[in-house]
């Protein structure tokens, strides 16, 4: 199946291969990534997962018969979370690895993601370009022998790791409802709540459907959230936990169904962290609350502010050997799980620490939620040239202000004894992303309205 170099172009993004089946990726696309992968890596074993969707098993054969084509052994690790892939390919010494999933994206989507030894991902400067000039130019070597597949199921050894961040005989007794969105933690929770019989497991949405059938498998939309919330207040369950459709980002909601924001797990799995391992260095991007580097300080830690996105914090993590990362996206990052991140581990995490509080979620998380925001407000433009003329245009209006603090580490940060806000541009497309929060919320209203009119006059 021939695809336009157009089609492929849009195809290849910053952090991983991703765009609507059959048009954008397809078998062949598939197929010849597992050859650049081995080729660009010189790699002679590479884990291969997938997920749930419908075009998954087939994108996953194309890319081992590829993977074994180039002469490279394949270990087929079935159905698994991305987190298992990463997990993987850390354990066991694994040059490369290779998750096919789309993540939060609809059901027609599909996608890649890459990594070589230690889980390091792959990025558009650090090889999905380079792979992507090679499908596109369809010149591999000719390997000496065809590679061999073996099957390997890990979800066992996963779950055991995942706990070793914990003290499971900690956890008390709670009602847990779990939206899995039809994705693959309907797979990964039922082995984990096995191992917390003192638990009962509410499961929303377990039986693995590509197709979605019930919302997007994407808790970060608040729509998306609303049976978990429904479900918290029916039950009179203590907390609510929602992935995404890959299972490496998670949400969660308190006792009352209301819901908490990645910048409050992230202070609260920083709390729980900094009492095992006291003085660490913990990172958190620029979007994340104000209350995130108070809490790691507050509890002994120190606080590193870091660009938005896997590609930056994960390196600067290795570099600080910071302990653990959090992004306000549900995106949680460890450094004894080969720096990638876990939506699974950041969950524990929180139910050790309300356990050993004794308190419920929402008194957990107080201390925490002294802030008000914005969300992330989105505003299309007409070119990426202009992205980068309206984040000048705001940092030179906003720097006539004796109180203003500037600085450009990702877009442009403008920030006031008590408020501030985060203007950035989109990877992939003309979009200008603006994030606020104040002390009060008229302090985030009144610099919203005047971020947005500079944004789109």
């Amino acid at each position: 199946m021939a695809n336009p170099v157009s089609d492929i172009d849009k195809a290849f993004g910053a952090y991983d291969i991703r765009g609507i089946y059959p048009t954008a990726l397809n078998e062949d696309i598939a197929y010849k990534v597992g050859r650049g992968l081995v080729v660009f890596l010189g790699a002679t074993n590479v884990m291969v997962g997938r997920d749930m969707r419908l075009s998954s098993p087939s994108l996953a054969a194309a890319v081992i018969r590829g993977i074994t084509d180039q002469g490279a052994n394949a270990t087929d690790l079935g159905m698994t979370t991305t987190d298992e892939l990463y997990f993987a390919v850390g354990k066991f010494d694994a040059p490369a690895g290779i998750m096919i999933t789309a993540s939060h994206n609809p059901g027609t989507y599909n996608g890649l993601k890459l990594c070589r030894e230690g889980a390091i991902p792959l990025s558009d400067s650090t090889g999905v370009f380079a792979i992507r000039d090679m499908v596109i130019a369809n010149d591999f070597p000719t390997p000496t022998a065809k590679g061999q597949v073996t099957q390997r199921d890990i979800l066992a050894e996963f779950v055991q790791h995942a706990f070793s961040f914990i003290d499971k005989s900690a956890i008390a007794p709670m009602k847990v409802v779990a939206d899995a969105g039809n994705g693959m933690a309907g797979l990964l929770l039922p082995r984990v709540f096995a191992e917390l019989p003192q638990c009962a497991l509410f499961p929303l949405y377990f039986e693995l459907d590509g197709h979605f059938p019930h919302h997007p498998a994407s808790p970060i939309e608040p729509e998306n959230m609303a049976d978990l919330q429904a479900e918290v207040r029916a039950k009179g369950a203590d907390i609510g936990v929602a992935f995404d459709g890959d299972a490496d980002r998670m949400f969660i909601t308190d006792e009352r169904g209301d819901l908490i924001d990645g910048s409050t797990v992230t202070a609260t799995v920083a709390t729980s962290l900094l009492r095992k391992h006291p003085g660490s260095t913990i990172l958190y991007n620029l979007i994340s609350s104000r209350s995130v580097p108070e809490a790691i300080e507050r509890a002994g830690g120190k606080a590193v502010r870091t660009r938005v996105g896997h590609s930056f914090i994960k390196p600067q993590m290795r570099a600080e050997n910071a302990i653990f990362g959090g992004e306000h996206s549900g995106h949680f990052y460890f450094r004894d799980n080969f720096y990638a991140d876990s939506g699974l581990i950041a969950f524990l995490h929180v139910l050790e620490l309300v356990s050993q509080e004794r308190t419920t979620v929402s008194q957990l998380v107080a201390p925490f939620q002294t802030r008000f925001a914005s969300g992330e407000i989105n505003t299309k433009v007409a070119t990426h040239a202009l992205v980068a003329q309206k984040i000048q245009q705001i940092a030179q209006s906003f720097a006539q202000d004796a109180e203003a603090q500037i600085d450009t580490l990702d877009g442009v940060s403008v920030n006031f004894p008590h408020w501030w806000f985060n203007v950035r541009g989109s990877n992939t497309e003309p979009l200008l992303r603006l994030n606020v929060e104040g002390d009060t919320r008229e302090l985030m209203e009144t610099g919203r309205d005047r971020t947005l009119a500079i944004i789109r006059n």
